[in-house]
């Protein structure tokens, strides 16, 4: 049992901006090619620099919302284990989309860091 307390490590935790996971699942679709949520899930902890976790509560409501905007297609398929998932793709409108998200970042990242510079 670790010794940490909860509370340590859930200040530790990457936090996500609202909007930013859409960015990040359609980005990890776009290079990563289709995944199924959990997959998906353990392939951005393991790449993350720091501790960063994603509960089903919100990955899933996250890949739906994704869904129903078109920017991403949902197919059940069975997995390396035999089980079946339902593994997801990007769509056209959706590699629209991640160019246009991305952009939105950037500005943003740019804003943020020249505030936390002083330079205004």
């Amino acid at each position: 049992m670790s010794s940490e307390r909860p509370e340590s490590r859930e200040r530790e935790r990457v936090e996500l901006l609202q909007g930013t996971l859409d960015l990040i699942v359609l980005q990890a679709l776009s290079t990563m090619g289709a995944q199924h949520a959990y997959g998906l899930a353990a392939r951005l902890e393991q790449v993350a620099d720091h501790r960063f976790t994603l509960n089903q509560g919100t990955l899933y409501p996250a890949l739906v919302r994704l869904e129903q905007k078109g920017w991403i297609k949902g197919a059940w398929q069975t997995t390396e284990n035999n089980r079946e998932a339902k593994f997801y793709t990007i769509t056209k409108p959706g590699t629209r989309a991640l160019e246009k998200q991305t952009a939105r970042w950037r500005r943003i990242a740019g804003l943020v860091e020249k505030l936390l510079l002083n330079e205004t």
